[in-house]
């Protein structure tokens, strides 16, 4: 199964400056909790922003255009075709972890959202996540919380 795994403000916006717009405790445990031991995939951006590089007990790809780029414990394709072939021989589902231009190209495919709605916004923020087809999902679960919720969506 396809994954995509991410936190939005009310506007979906995703980004500021190459970076997170949000650290909530409680979604980076839930981030982690249900990626593990999975395959994830990632923007080359999205991966240079990671504070230890490659996450453990997850697979990691990288998508770049770049000849150069490698880190250690990662593999890279390059383009979001690639890393999901790739990914698709595991282990475990497949998880899209961003940004934004790889999270547009790979929507389409996705069987899960695993969506993290944060009751904020950010006018400042500069990467946005694309409009969600609603018509195409239904909701699975939903765990609202202090100011966000935890939002399962499934493909219909």
């Amino acid at each position: 199964m396809i994954h995509i795994i991410v936190a939005i403000d009310r506007k979906g916006a995703i980004g500021k400056n190459g970076d997170l717009l949000f650290h909530i405790r409680e979604d980076l445990r839930r981030f982690k909790a249900i990626t593990m031991g999975n395959t994830l995939v990632m923007g080359r951006k999205t991966f240079e922003s990671l504070p230890g590089g490659a996450l453990p007990g997850r697979r990691n790809i990288v998508i770049t255009r770049s000849e150069d780029f490698s880190a250690p414990g990662v593999e890279t394709a390059k383009s979001p075709g690639e890393a999901l072939a790739m990914a698709a021989a595991g282990p475990g589902d497949t998880f899209i972890i961003g940004g934004g231009q790889i999270y547009a190209a790979t929507l389409p495919m996705a069987d899960v959202l695993d969506i993290t709605l944060v009751d904020r916004e950010d006018p400042e923020a500069d990467t946005r996540f694309p409009a969600i087809d609603l018509d195409a999902y239904h909701i699975k679960t939903l765990d609202r919380r202090d100011g966000f919720a935890f939002i399962t969506l499934t493909k219909n």
